[in-house]
């Protein structure tokens, strides 16, 4: 999986391994969990629980092979220097452009949403003023280096994490009845209402494709890698350790709201909360906003991170503008921190003019493309693994089960794709995300040969 494609970056090595473990936590718990479980809940019912295990085996997979190439290859450009060494130059930059603009869309999103769940519990604050200053702040946090990204990263996902053990705690409590005035629910609602499949396998293939946009974010990890002391065994540790920790808490923090609350409730729309007044917490619905604002700050922090550590990748391999292929010297891509950012202020800008017009619109456009992600992922590391063991090269980190689970997941995303093509509203997601990489790849190819034809012979 050796490979020479780029040169090696500028950047800093102060992120912590176990930083790297919480930030990979983190990444994966954000408002998807919080605030839109219940969504799919509602979709399939209790057997909501086998959307989440067939996305969350999926994620496993995923993390096991992008960590297998970052362990061999750290790279700030990850799964997009491993396509290029693999597919091909065109292919490492479609899928690391359209990485980068799906964050710098989803951080605007973050920002105007974690603003907006703000001012229901402090209504006097404005809510424009308010997400230009959580771009403002983040954008500051990023610019001081990654060393104070990681430790505030850190930091909030400790939260998170906290946060869902006590939430299973308290729910465990309820439903064993140790709670005073707080009556056990039992475990009638796995079963009535409908049944475990009220809505069939139709609304478990549902509910699967709004589980399995909740669990985006995770591949963060293998950027993040390349600003360790010692990558290799940094990603190794937080691969094993994230996917089952991450698996736990989904299934867990699930498993209580689904046997505490009727899968028909309207009380779902915000679950966490309906549970901890169920369990007659004093000022539930307040922590859990306050906690789903964390999740969504912690969120815009590492997407910007990571949206800048790809275009500075793309930068230093001529697939962007060289002015965001350099750093500071303290380490730090600026050029690259702030042209993910611009785009960001400009659409929550946008959208605070035009509230629910525009970032809707942004989203709906590359709503999926984390699934094309971790198909050129899979490839990549189907290519680079074949590569590597015809070639006799020693991996400090293999994926088990190779290529059983690799074909695996590669069968699974295709399942996927079928279903949202199936849907009338996905269809329009996953056809709005492949022109979208087709015209990146276009542009991308492009590019390329104008620098061929103009490079001297």
């Amino acid at each position: 999986m050796s490979a020479t494609s780029s040169p090696a970056p500028a950047l800093g090595q102060s992120l912590t391994s176990r930083q790297l473990v919480m930030m990979g936590l983190g990444s994966a718990i954000g408002a998807g969990l919080f605030l839109g479980s219940g969504a799919g809940i509602a979709m399939a019912g209790p057997a909501v629980l086998l959307s989440y295990l067939i996305a969350g085996a999926l994620v496993i997979i995923v993390m096991h092979a992008i960590g297998e190439m970052a362990a061999a290859k750290p790279a700030s450009g990850a799964f997009s220097v491993y396509a290029a060494d693999a597919l091909g130059p065109t292919a490492g930059a479609t899928i690391g452009w359209l990485w980068w603009v799906q964050l710098v869309i989803v951080i605007a999103a973050e920002a105007v949403g974690a603003a907006g769940l703000l001012a229901t519990v402090w209504p006097a604050l404005s809510v424009p003023f308010t997400a230009l200053g959580f771009m403002l702040v983040f954008t500051v946090i990023n610019l001081l280096g990654v060393k104070n990204f990681g430790a505030f990263e850190f930091w909030f996902s400790l939260i998170k994490i906290v946060a869902i053990l006590a939430f299973i705690a308290i729910g465990i409590a309820l439903l064993a009845g140790w709670l005073p005035h707080a009556p056990s629910p039992g475990w009638a609602n796995f079963s009535i209402h409908g049944g475990f499949a009220p809505n069939g396998l139709t609304g478990v293939g549902a509910a699967l494709l709004v589980v399995i946009f909740a669990f985006g974010g995770t591949e963060i990890v293998a950027v993040a890698a390349a600003e360790t002391a010692d990558p290799g065994r940094s990603i190794a540790r937080a691969v094993r350790t994230v996917a089952w920790r991450i698996a736990v808490f989904y299934l867990g923090s699930i498993s209580v709201i689904i046997a505490v609350v009727p899968w028909n409730s309207p009380a779902l729309k915000s679950p966490f909360a309906a549970v901890l007044e169920l369990a007659n917490i004093p000022g539930a619905a307040t922590a859990i906003t306050l906690i789903a604002v964390i999740a969504l700050l912690s969120a815009l922090n590492a997407n910007l991170y990571g949206a800048s550590r790809m275009v500075f990748s793309l930068a230093r391999r001529q697939e962007a503008p060289a002015l965001l292929g350099r750093t500071s010297p303290g380490q730090v891509p600026v050029a690259a921190v702030l042209a993910s950012v611009a785009f960001g202020f400009a659409a929550t800008v946008m959208e605070l003019l035009y509230p629910e017009r525009v970032l809707p619109v942004l989203l709906n456009i590359v709503g999926c493309t984390c699934l094309l992600v971790w198909t050129l992922a899979l490839l990549s590391q189907w290519v680079l693994r074949r590569r590597a063991d015809r070639a006799g090269s020693a991996l400090p980190f293999k994926m088990a089960g190779f290529p059983w689970l690799t074909g695996l997941a590669l069968l699974m995303l295709a399942g996927i794709f079928a279903l949202l093509l199936a849907g009338e509203a996905t269809r329009v997601q996953f056809l709005s995300m492949t022109a979208l990489a087709a015209l990146i790849a276009a542009t991308s190819a492009l590019a390329r040969r104008g620098r061929a034809a103009g490079s001297p012979s």
